[in-house]
């Protein structure tokens, strides 16, 4: 049985759920349609997503198409819950891109493409609400083209356009027209279809063209897009066919080593921890013994697959499906699984990184002093669920952050938490996330007995700028065995957890450091007595000594403050140019030169994350109603002005004395 693993992917209101309950409806999965409105749909079961009709989670669907097994993830579409999307990506065979008839490509709907073409993953672009006022076919075609890909193709023509009878014809072999634009569109990416053409036209049948459209978008060079609507089911059989002729459907190995990722974690109303895992190659049974992680090793107590709309029990999952499994109870999500006979698979993690970071935080407090434990608690069970929530606790001031892309999280998290958990929350004013980043070469070293180090442990660092995006590296300039490896690796944790709060108090996430210096006091003790540790090295001192030396390294270095910059695309009537520029200067944007037109004018260019919401609350106003903006994470470049800090949440090892005398309750 081939298995396709399919992603519905859009901007919000696109109509990407209704669009799984038609798919759904046409399989026979289901008899009656759920609406988002009324909230009876297969795939939104939050009680928050029903009330707001949006995806927040992601859910798996199972149906068949001919002898194909289709799981079908639907995904949210509001850029708050992008992680939500990201992990989706990971075990996708194709997907299907919705965009709306009415509204066009929106900023969320360029985000996905890009990162769909970037990851190779063949896509059909499915444009959704031709039954609606105001939709368009030809302009719709033009903007897809513009700015998704040139590299699209309409498999058919609508017609009667925002009514309830709006249809999809699929073109075929007696629609010359097509045929052309189809070679043309192809031969872009084979010359040698080019070539067979120009000698012998007749030696190209439509077939051959079919099955040469079949294998680019296999190899996402080429994107065919249909039209129709969720609603009354115009196009959804032609999309059907396109989903079985043109997306590559996988036939697993159950023959190689077993390997699957994890994608999603949920917990289970006794509290357990469930597992989606897609099994790349082998298979996995109920009973067996599994390593994930960094070595963790659990057995796996029940599993279930998707069929036919429902979750069934199986012994046995095969490669090429996604199941729920029990019984990890330390599984994390981007976790690959191994069977403990198959092999180590330590430090193993799915890829992610699709998107940008979150680049808003705040901080949540309890309503009730008494849930401060219950809140904890439930805030680590989300953050299973939903890693780039990012809890970072304050000690000192006994506060909790967390990390968000949007306002609209906040609601859920606050819903959530109350609905889940009987937690009531608040939070504070959101602030944004800067980055830290290292100006210049530093090196610190102290010495073991030597004053003012009190601890037994000599450690000298060096550290360096790093490229963008290349991380923490941690190298060697001692011998490896000048000391026990414990303590090296002490060393090398403690920097990487000292430099989540540089001298600003800002992460910082691309460094190289180099030990320069070690030095260590042996095991001692007095005649005829235990080991005395007052007398020899321990791990402690090493991981207490080395925010010290580290801190005093980035002085030297220096640091740099940079924000999160987005990039913007802004239509608005042409008449209200002016005060939109002006409103942008004092926002600190950079904008391009305005593309004016008669009607309406474009404007792009970057804003610092920080203004975006302003400026969405702003542009009603400023463009009478009638301005659209588009904004996604671009890059971090240095503050100018007052460079913001941010308060530290360790013990402080920039303030020598107030450190030692917190670790040590002495200077």
């Amino acid at each position: 049985m081939k298995v396709l693993n399919l992603g519905i992917l859009a901007h919000v209101d696109a109509g990407k759920t209704s669009l799984t309950e038609r798919l759904l409806h046409a399989a026979g999965v289901i008899d009656e349609i759920g609406s988002v409105d009324d909230g009876n749909t297969q795939t939104d079961s939050l009680a928050l997503e029903r009330q707001r009709g949006i995806t927040i989670k992601s859910a798996v669907v199972s149906f068949a198409i001919g002898d194909v097994t289709v799981n079908l993830i639907d995904t949210p579409g509001h850029p708050d819950f992008i992680a939500e999307v990201e992990r989706a990506l990971s075990v996708l065979d194709g997907a299907v891109l919705v965009v709306s008839a009415v509204e066009g490509v929106q900023a969320q709907t360029r985000v996905l493409m890009r990162t769909l073409r970037r990851l190779r993953i063949p896509t059909l672009i499915f444009v959704n609400k031709l039954d609606r006022s105001g939709a368009q076919y030809e302009p719709v075609l033009k903007s897809l083209a513009d700015r998704l890909s040139p590299q699209v193709i309409a498999m058919g023509s609508a017609d009667r356009l925002g009514t309830r009878e709006a249809g999809f014809t699929a073109y075929d072999e007696r629609d010359a027209g097509f045929t052309f634009s189809l070679l043309d569109l192809l031969a872009e990416h084979d010359d040698n279809l080019l070539a067979t053409y120009v000698e012998d036209e007749d030696a190209l049948s439509y077939a051959a063209l079919r099955q040469r459209l079949a294998e680019q978008t296999g190899r996402a060079m080429v994107h065919p897009i249909y039209f129709g609507s969720a609603i009354t089911g115009a196009g959804s059989d032609e999309l059907i066919d396109g989903i079985r002729e043109l997306l590559p459907a996988a036939e697993g190995d159950t023959e190689a080593p077993t390997v699957g990722s994890v994608f999603k974690v949920e917990r289970g109303p006794a509290g357990e921890k469930v597992a989606f895992v897609r099994v790349r190659t082998g298979e996995f049974r109920t009973r067996e013994r599994v390593r994930f992680g960094d070595g963790k090793d659990a057995k796996i107590t029940a599993i279930s697959v998707f069929d036919d709309g429902a979750a069934s029990t199986r012994p046995v999952v095969p490669a090429g499906r996604i199941a729920k499994v029990w019984g990890l109870g330390d599984i994390q999500i981007g976790d690959v699984v191994t069977p403990v006979d198959g092999g180590p698979v330590e430090g193993a993690r799915a890829e992610s990184g699709y998107f940008s970071p979150p680049t808003l935080e705040t901080v949540i407090q309890p309503v009730r002093v008494e849930d401060k434990g219950s809140l904890q608690t439930a805030l680590s069970q989300l953050a299973e669920q939903d890693p780039l929530i990012d809890l970072r606790q304050d000690d000192v001031r006994q506060e909790t952050y967390v990390s968000l892309y949007g306002e609209v999280q906040k609601e859920v998290i606050q819903s959530t938490l109350a609905t889940d958990f009987g937690v009531d929350v608040t939070f504070r004013e959101t602030t944004t996330i800067c980055i830290e980043r290292v100006a210049g070469i530093g090196a610190a070293v102290e010495f073991n007995k030597v004053d003012p180090n009190p601890f037994l442990a000599t450690v000298g660092l060096r550290v360096e700028p790093a490229a963008v995006s290349s991380g923490v590296t941690f190298e060697l300039e001692v011998e490896l065995g000048s000391m026990p490896y414990a303590f090296i690796r002490a060393v090398e944790e403690t920097v990487r957890e000292t430099l989540k709060q540089g001298l600003r108090g800002w992460e910082i996430p691309d460094c190289r450091v180099v030990m320069t210096h070690s030095g260590y006091s042996a095991r001692q003790s007095h005649a005829h007595a235990v080991f005395d540790k007052s007398m020899s090295s321990t791990a402690g001192d090493f991981r207490f000594l080395t925010p010290l030396v580290l801190v005093e390294a980035l002085r030297q270095a220096g640091t740099t403050v940079h924000e999160p910059m987005h990039q913007f695309r802004l239509e608005v009537p042409a008449d209200v140019v002016r005060p939109v520029l002006s409103t942008l200067a004092r926002l600190r944007a950079i904008p391009q030169v305005p593309a004016l037109g008669g009607d309406t004018s474009v404007l792009e260019g970057e804003i610092p994350a920080a203004a975006v919401y302003e400026l969405e609350q702003q542009l009603p106003g400023l463009a009478r109603g009638e301005g659209v903006l588009e904004s996604s994470f671009e890059r971090y470049q240095p503050v100018t002005g007052a460079i913001p800090s941010r308060a530290r949440t360790d013990q402080d090892p920039l303030n020598r004395r107030e450190y030692l005398l917190h670790v040590l309750r002495r200077v």
